[in-house]
């Protein structure tokens, strides 16, 4: 299992709240070791505010690192632009400028290039956010991914589309399906197509797929499309300035569905979401994996963010945050065990990770042959309140889930 114990996470979130500072370790006893770690994340481009949401939970990780394992983190940072062909190549001068363990991408395309590298150059490489199944399906001894992949995605957002439909009595027949095409949405789209006949207990069809570009600016003919098709709701696998442009469309168009639903991905649930849209982001849905606000390890996150990023709120970063952080502590308690730089050794140390103190909901960390934690779950997050809101599971919920929503000239 990880190798802190609770009272090092009480410590832990005592001393981030303010008690002590947080760059100030308690494991003095532990001789400190370093560690280069190469960050590749879209802070420009498309991708851009996501990938700044994640360099957010990278730049508070050396210190948490620390104090959770004994061990110094120096973290070399690249921007790969939102385009999968610089992520390769960044990856590999990262590589050649000494990083002992690349950890990122968010973007799906752009982590499976890395992975590549990672693998010809024997330097592990941990994913923090990216679904492509095929991440983790190459055989790679190298690459290690804490998220779900596309598949685990799609079944766990299905389920909770007939959570929602029974605790709102409604039973919608038809739906839109509107997707990105990059290589995210094309494996969102393969599960979608594998899983949804298989579920019975759904009582909805498809009447009609539409894919777009995750960057394109004019999304307004494939509104008028979804307008067209007659369905009572929209399901949408989308990034975050795709899904600005459709809502705005949707508003300008007076197309008034039941709901905007993802499976499963990014974007509605983003600050910048809420911050563009205002109003017209409530009521929308996306079921993904999300955090547990209570957990030992978020109360210290929390107040880590705080202290370096006082402006920003952890609960409209909290996925990006959490699943960077996390990459982080899954290389800091590799290292600290393996107890050197050597890929080959941080790989067959990462192999046998079992951390269970942890801020997302799921199992402990663990990787399987493949590399895949397999452990991880899902929630139904509704705009409430312009702030993302637990609706289901009803254990976790916050509130109850809205479902129609109302048209747009009511929000």
């Amino acid at each position: 299992m990880s190798h802190f114990s609770r009272r090092d996470f009480n410590r832990l979130a005592v001393g981030a709240a303010g008690v002590a500072a947080i760059g100030t370790p308690w494991l003095a006893h532990s001789q400190a070791r370093k560690i280069k770690v190469g960050m590749l994340l879209p802070r420009s481009g498309y991708l851009a505010k996501i990938g700044q949401s994640c360099q957010m939970g990278a730049d508070i990780s050396p210190a948490l690192i620390r104090q959770m394992y004994g061990v110094d983190v120096e973290l070399m940072n690249a921007d790969f632009e939102s385009k999968v062909e610089e992520a390769r190549s960044r990856a590999e001068k990262l590589i050649d400028d000494g990083a002992n363990v690349l950890v990122g991408a968010f973007d799906s395309g752009a982590s499976a290039a890395i992975a590549q590298v990672a693998e010809q150059r024997k330097v592990p490489f941990v994913v923090n956010i990216a679904a492509a199944p095929q991440i983790t399906k190459q055989g790679y001894k190298y690459v290690f991914r804490n998220f779900p992949t596309a598949p685990q995605l799609v079944t766990n957002g299905l389920a909770l589309f007939r959570d929602l439909f029974q605790a709102t009595g409604m039973a919608p027949r038809k739906a839109v399906f509107m997707h990105v095409n990059d290589t995210f949405g094309t494996a969102m789209t393969g599960g979608i197509h594998a899983i949804l006949p298989k579920l019975s207990y759904l009582p909805f069809t498809l009447v009609e797929e539409i894919g777009y570009d995750p960057a394109a600016r004019d999304l307004s003919v494939e509104v008028a499309k979804a307008k067209a098709s007659g369905a009572d709701f929209v399901m949408l696998v989308c990034r975050l300035n795709d899904a600005i442009l459709l809502v705005r469309e949707m508003v300008k168009q007076r197309y008034n569905p039941m709901g905007v639903i993802s499976p499963g991905s990014p974007g509605m649930y983003e600050e910048a979401f809420y911050q563009s849209l205002g109003k017209y982001s409530e009521y929308c849905i996306s079921n993904v994996p999300w955090y547990d606000p209570k957990a030992k390890i978020t109360v210290a996150i929390e107040a880590a963010m705080k202290k370096q990023f006082p402006k920003e709120s952890l609960l409209f970063n909290a996925l990006n945050v959490g699943f960077t952080v996390e990459a982080m502590m899954v290389v800091g308690d590799a290292f600290k065990r393996a107890g050197s730089t050597d890929g080959t050794a941080l790989a067959n140390a990462l192999r046998s990770t079992n951390i269970s103190e942890r801020m997302m909901l799921g199992g402990p960390i663990k990787f399987s042959a493949e590399g895949q934690n397999d452990d991880i779950s899902s929630a139904c997050i509704q705009n409430l309140g312009e702030k993302p809101t637990v609706v289901l599971p009803a254990a976790s919920a916050e509130h109850k889930p809205v479902f129609p929503m109302p048209g747009w000239g009511k929000v």
